[in-house]
């Protein structure tokens, strides 16, 4: 007994067989309003990540150029200072050889010792020095020769008379030493003694002999 009418065809009367119903194909749908905004995000966080890491970069590297422009202004500055603290007292050297010679002939007493010493002391603490001394070892790049000896007493050139001191202001040679330099020379061989001749005595020896006789 059919139930349901839906299944009787009207005209014939007779009834129809089941019809299965298809499925509506299923469509895959796009992305989700959600994903899409996530994935924008996402996309502009790293544009600004970006862009911050390329600004920290530039920042950096004009800071060390900031750093190194100080570093250079800073030495030039001190260099400067120091070319003039070494004029100054490149222009009192002469000052100084005449306090030295006048201490050596016993003229600088009373006041004037006392200003030349507070004078050599001051220079002295700024960072002036003098060198060249008798018994020192000859350094061409300190000393000046202006005449050589030689002698058997000393082991290699050497310092044995300083006719003008030197002064250096810390690194800087302000002027060499005049000096005289004596250079080691070998003592001289004895002569040597013939041999005598065969049958012959000595010199010597005949000398003896005809004083024995």
């Amino acid at each position: 007994m059919v139930r349901d009418r839906r299944r009787i065809d009207p005209e014939t009367g007779e009834v129809r067989e089941h019809q299965p119903q298809h499925e509506a194909p299923v469509e895959h749908a796009g992305p989700s309003l959600g994903e899409s905004i996530v994935d924008e995000a996402v996309s502009a966080t790293s544009g600004v990540e970006k862009e911050l890491a390329e600004r920290t970069a530039d920042l950096q590297r004009l800071q060390a150029e900031y750093a190194n422009y100080r570093k250079r202004v800073d030495r030039d500055r001190e260099q400067v200072v120091a070319n003039a603290k070494a004029s100054v007292v490149n222009d009192l050297l002469p000052l100084l050889d005449d306090l030295e010679r006048a201490a050596q002939h016993g003229d600088l007493t009373g006041a004037f010792k006392a200003v030349g010493d507070k004078l050599v002391a001051g220079l002295q603490r700024a960072g002036l020095e003098s060198f060249g001394a008798e018994g020192e070892a000859f350094d061409p790049s300190v000393h000046e020769a202006v005449q050589h000896n030689t002698s058997p007493d000393v082991d290699g050139p050497t310092v044995t008379i300083v006719m003008r001191r030197g002064y250096k202001f810390g690194e800087r040679v302000l002027r060499a030493a005049l000096v005289t330099v004596t250079d080691h020379e070998p003592a001289a061989a004895a002569p040597p003694v013939d041999a005598p001749v065969e049958g012959q005595l000595p010199i010597d020896a005949e000398f003896v002999d005809e004083n024995n006789r």
